[in-house]
């Protein structure tokens, strides 16, 4: 197996940062390589927030957190397990040096229809899945993490984006301070056919 092969299969979720800040040309490199992603009719939907203020951190975290609450309430979660999961979710957003909130532009389409929309989704993932290698190698951390899906509006306000940049995912960046879990895969011939 080449190196190139290895180092695409060594990425892994990242969960726990140390405090160190991240240059903001590492940023601006891991978003450089970000945009050499493949899109739909080479539209480029993606539009990155980058969020390193503490004082923008807390604010994310309580919107995210607040809709999270409501959200378990009316599933019937039990204050215990509420209480856990924005906890966990305040302290991971504090302890990122970087938050990238991945945005798509949702004027960014050929025309208005539910294909065009998902093409409009899939170039935009693949710019997050270039964030997450970019970081690596840069020889830092990273987790996707899909909570802004479940809270597009409240973020827009918090963050003051546009209306036409729709959150898709936030991706923490960092030095890591874990070692990343084994990944368990499924077999591959389970998941493909040849034909």
């Amino acid at each position: 197996m080449n190196s190139a092969q290895d180092f695409l299969r060594s990425r892994r979720s990242i969960r726990r940062f140390k405090p160190d800040p991240i240059a903001d040309s590492v940023i601006e490199r891991i978003l450089t390589t970000a945009t050499f992603a493949p899109s739909a009719h080479n539209l480029q939907p993606w539009r990155f927030v980058i969020i390193n203020n503490p004082d923008v951190k807390t604010r994310l975290g309580l919107t995210l957190t607040t809709k999270m609450r409501a959200d378990m309430q009316a599933e019937g979660a039990p204050e215990s397990e509420i209480k856990s999961r924005t906890s966990h979710s305040l302290r991971r957003i504090d302890e990122a040096p970087v938050i990238i909130m991945l945005c798509r532009d949702v004027t960014d389409v050929r025309a208005d229809t539910p294909e065009e929309t998902i093409m409009n989704i899939q170039s935009t993932a693949l710019a997050g899945m270039n964030i997450l290698l970019a970081a690596q190698a840069e020889g830092l951390g990273a987790k996707w993490i899909c909570w802004p899906l479940y809270a597009t509006p409240e973020i827009q306000t918090a963050l003051d984006l546009p209306e036409n940049w729709e959150p898709q995912a936030m991706l923490i960046i960092g030095l890591a301070n874990e070692e990343p879990k084994e990944k368990e895969l499924k077999p591959l011939n389970k998941i493909s056919v040849y034909l």
